[in-house]
């Protein structure tokens, strides 16, 4: 297996319903051959089609290359969780992304 993406609803409650967060995984010889790019799409296409209006996604900020495809799928910085992740026995920030389907208009 080269990589994987997932979505979980953020939460179960009623509020936040068509809300979800991703996670995507490239192995080493998956990378450069654009197989985030397109899991990724992939993943944005059946959320859409499930009811999911908003996506998010927390990445640490030396991770450039999930940066670099959940931006280039249209995801956008929105704030800085500070410490809030443990890597390697560290704590670490991470970033929070987001994105807003485009067939769902937010008032």
């Amino acid at each position: 297996m080269l990589g994987w993406v997932a979505l979980a609803p953020t939460s179960n409650r009623p509020v936040y319903e068509g809300v979800g967060e991703t996670s995507i995984y490239i192995h080493d010889e998956g990378r450069g051959k654009r197989i985030g790019t397109r899991l990724m799409k992939e993943l944005i296409y059946i959320s859409e089609r499930e009811g999911y209006w908003t996506l998010q996604a927390g990445i640490m900020p030396e991770n450039v290359e999930s940066i670099r495809i959940h931006e280039n799928a249209g995801f956008r910085e929105v704030g800085r969780r500070e410490k809030v992740g443990k890597l390697n026995g560290a704590w670490r920030d991470v970033l929070l992304y987001e994105r807003r389907s485009k067939i769902v208009g937010i008032e």
